[in-house]
């Protein structure tokens, strides 16, 4: 259970709303000091571990010390963040040793389908697992003219909106699953929904990669359009492993056996991988050290404001599918989307629950979430796309971004800094088209 959703459940104290200022000073770090000046930005990049950890122990403290239940929120707060953790960890280990060698160089047209089938195959290894395993190869193919946008767009595409479909595509929709929404009800209620917005989307990267294929010289345009793709897949015994840590995320809580089976996962690729494998991959820790280390400050940063959603969220007022669309999706822009999702079902079945106070009484836990479905489906549908599509309009939105924007930038690919991922892309490109998409269907 989320810890927001325990805080708000067990008569827990009052949260300040300026105990969320640590929450909105580590965002402005991550976004700023990698614009600063040389001397600034090394800095950062040496002490930011202390300073997020730093951030997260005084929130914590306060918690231990003013908020009744804080040990026990605290808790949820650190298992929340150990299974986030080691289940990126686990796909970036076993992502690292699966090379797919590309011949050739993508063209547009190849661009677009390879983020298609990319966003398909999102909904059966999760946005996390599609994002580490194929971020690589769509580097490779794009190695002429990859440009920040290519990166972006693979954000967009492949973390987050791809894994609208099923509770293994994207964590919110598995908390949904654990807590009663059928395993393929979002498949039968929102396919059309999430074909209209990823053709939208694959439709603004044409038109950017098409711009960019035709600033080639002409002679690299003609070698690109006539070179056939080839492909070689190296490292297959990862691809069991995967499935491994996949099947794990279905296994009990109790006793860390899903981490515990993900981690042998992890630690079995890693020494069964040839080296030549990882080198080809340029494979290093530093991406994964970089999100441990932010996240763990996010993840303890962000308990007031959670805090504070589901303790106050009812004053809100909301009565409309779309309000829930994009309130979950300006909340999941900015905190990880999971916990803001189980917050919006709790608020949406509250305000189910004040319509059809019969169909609810007495109920509560999965079969609360049937009555909801029955009544009120749009409600879930709206959570649901909210969290998910959302999670792409920032590096820390969800999980995956922040990972493929380090494996990028390793790689030598000139990423957008946290602004510039905004204004240049997500809130000009991107919010319009979620925007549209709410309307039409919502």
């Amino acid at each position: 259970m989320s810890p927001a959703v325990i805080l708000a459940t067990a008569g827990a104290g009052e949260i300040p709303a300026w105990l969320i200022l640590p929450f909105g000073l580590l965002l402005l770090l991550i976004a700023v000091m990698p614009l600063t000046p040389p001397p600034v930005k090394h800095l950062w990049e040496k002490y930011y571990p202390h300073v997020a950890i730093g951030l997260g122990l005084l929130v914590a403290a306060y918690y231990l010390a003013r908020i009744p239940e804080g040990g026990t929120l605290i808790g949820h707060t650190v298992q929340e963040y150990f299974s986030f953790i080691v289940l990126i960890g686990s796909l970036f280990v076993v992502a690292g040793g699966i090379h797919i060698k590309v011949k050739g160089d993508a063209t547009p047209v190849v661009n677009v389908v390879y983020l298609a089938i990319a966003a398909v195959v999102a909904n059966f290894i999760g946005t996390t697992g599609a994002s580490m395993v194929l971020i690589r190869p769509w580097i490779r193919m794009n190695r002429i003219r990859v440009s920040g946008f290519h990166v972006v767009f693979f954000i967009f595409v492949v973390s987050n909106i791809g894994g609208a479909l099923t509770p293994i595509g994207d964590p919110p929709l598995f908390l949904g699953y654990l807590r009663g929404v059928p395993f393929f009800w979002l498949v039968e209620h929102v396919v059309v929904q999430w074909l209209v917005t990823l053709a939208m989307v694959l439709a603004a990267f044409y038109a950017f990669d098409t711009w960019s294929f035709r600033r080639m010289p002409r002679r690299l345009q003609s070698e690109a359009a006539q070179e056939p793709e080839t492909w070689r897949f190296d490292g297959a015994t990862n691809v069991l492993f995967l499935g491994v840590i996949i099947g794990a995320v279905f296994l009990p809580e109790r006793f860390f056996l899903r981490e515990i089976v993900m981690l042998a996962a992890a630690a079995a690729s890693y020494r069964t991988t040839p080296r030549p494998v990882h080198e080809a991959n340029a494979f290093t820790f530093g991406p994964i050290k970089e999100v441990a280390f932010l996240f763990a400050g996010i993840f303890a940063t962000m308990m007031p404001a959670l805090g504070y959603l589901a303790q106050h969220g009812q004053e809100f007022g909301f009565t409309r599918p779309l309000q829930y669309y994009f309130a979950s999706g300006a909340l999941s822009s900015v905190l990880d989307n999971a916990p803001t999702y189980v917050n919006f079902l709790q608020l949406a079945q509250t305000t189910a629950a004040a319509s059809h106070p019969a169909a609810f009484a007495g109920q509560s836990g999965a079969a609360a979430v049937r009555v909801l479905l029955q009544h009120q489906p749009q409600y879930v549908i709206a959570v649901s796309l909210g969290a998910v599509f959302f999670g792409a309009m920032t590096y820390i939105g969800n999980g995956p971004n922040f990972m493929v924007k380090s494996i990028a930038h390793d790689a030598g690919v000139h990423c957008p800094t946290f602004f510039g991922y905004m204004v240049k892309f997500s809130l000009p490109i991107l919010l319009p088209i979620l925007i549209v998409s709410g309307l039409l269907f919502l």
